[in-house]
């Protein structure tokens, strides 16, 4: 159970992340030392979570007087009535702000239970303990809460920063192929960003991670993934500028998401995957991106049969669809698409310095389909 841990410091708190085999049956003791004030916890979890991940928590919060709160991991869970439902529950049950919020689950549970941490009574203590690889890797570091609107993903949120992250590497070997290929795409993502020899590494271990077959060698493309993320939030916590980087490829993946009705047609992962692919190409097409380093980035998504082909999953009349979300992006100032590209792998390119019209976004999706 030996663990290690980086700490994020934003200007609203720093926090620790910590990293290991079976640390969860630590949780007890780690929430003693940190909050040492909690007297009640509700746990929000995942309900096809396996039951002796939960039953292992359970046991190492025996001190405490546990609420649990089983969810559906669907985007459709993240809708404000919910949330709202959820807070009027805990100010039922007394909840007060030096109570606490445990997130058992992936992205979609972890940007739930934040926000209700958030906003119930201005702010409960709050814990992730994030069970697939796309949270542990990225949705559980941040801060960024969300709920989605009807027009958008994650349009109704709140940056709320945890007080602690507990990454237990063991609670992934239950996950399907489609859900470790989901976690990679942010690995991945955040190697084509900032780290070009994170990217080469990829390259040689990144069918020994997505098949789980070596813990050090997970747990060190998490804990780097986590670095590089940890590093960007550290500057930039409300996303007013260098930040946004980490939306290259999302984007179009929340366009994508949104076309097929956040369904489990095409999981977060696969839509990043499928933007991150259509960004290099729009990259290229407008001279931002070298062929040469275009095609090391093609020959990886061969290489592992990542998802990358728009004409697949798309067709001509779903485009319309696609620009009615994208042009919803948070990132959008105006009536133009604000989009991040990499220049070359491990460089990205500033945000706000490519804003393109519907129409040329229109053009490229259309040419897409041929």
């Amino acid at each position: 159970m030996k663990s290690t841990k980086i700490v994020v410091k934003t200007p609203s708190k720093s926090y620790p992340i910590y990293f290991g085999d079976k640390i969860i049956n630590l949780t007890g003791s780690i929430i003693q030392k940190n909050l040492p004030d909690v007297k009640k916890i509700c746990i929000i979890v995942d309900r096809n979570i396996p039951s002796k991940i939960l039953k292992e928590l359970n046991l190492s919060l025996k001190k405490y007087k546990i609420k649990i709160y089983k969810l559906a991991s669907f985007e459709k869970t993240k809708e404000f009535n919910t949330a709202n439902k959820m807070v009027e529950s805990l100010i039922k049950e007394n909840f007060n702000r030096s109570d606490c919020i445990i997130a058992l689950g992936g992205g979609i549970i972890g940007d739930f239970s934040s926000f209700v941490a958030s906003i119930t009574k201005r702010g409960l203590k709050f814990i992730n303990i994030p069970t697939t690889l796309l949270a542990q890797a990225d949705s559980s570091i941040g801060g960024k809460t969300g709920v989605n609107s009807s027009q958008g993903k994650n349009l109704i949120g709140t940056f709320y920063q945890p007080d602690f992250v507990l990454s237990d590497t063991s609670v992934l070997k239950s996950l399907p192929r489609r859900e470790v290929i989901c976690g990679y795409a942010e690995i991945l993502k955040h190697a084509l960003i900032d780290d070009r020899k994170f990217f080469f590494w990829l390259c040689k271990n990144a069918k020994k991670i997505i098949s789980l077959e070596e813990d050090n060698i997970l747990k060190l493309a998490i804990m780097k993934s986590c670095k590089i993320k940890t590093k960007i939030v550290n500057k930039d916590e409300k996303e007013k500028n260098i930040r946004m980087t980490l939306n290259f490829g999302h984007t179009f993946a929340h366009g994508f998401e949104g076309a097929k009705k956040f369904s489990k047609k095409l999981n977060h992962g696969e839509a990043v995957l499928l933007g991150m692919m259509m960004a290099s190409k729009l990259a290229l097409k407008k001279k931002i991106l070298s062929t040469k380093e275009f095609v090391l980035i093609r020959e990886h998504y061969l290489d592992l049969n990542l998802p990358r082909d728009f004409k697949k999953n798309f067709k001509k009349k779903d485009i319309n669809k696609i620009i009615n979300f994208v042009k919803k992006d948070k990132k959008n100032l105006n009536e133009r698409i604000n989009l991040i590209f990499i220049n070359k792998i491990g460089s990205v390119t500033r945000p706000g310095k490519y804003n393109i019209s519907k129409n040329e976004f229109r053009k490229f999706l259309i040419s897409q389909q041929k």
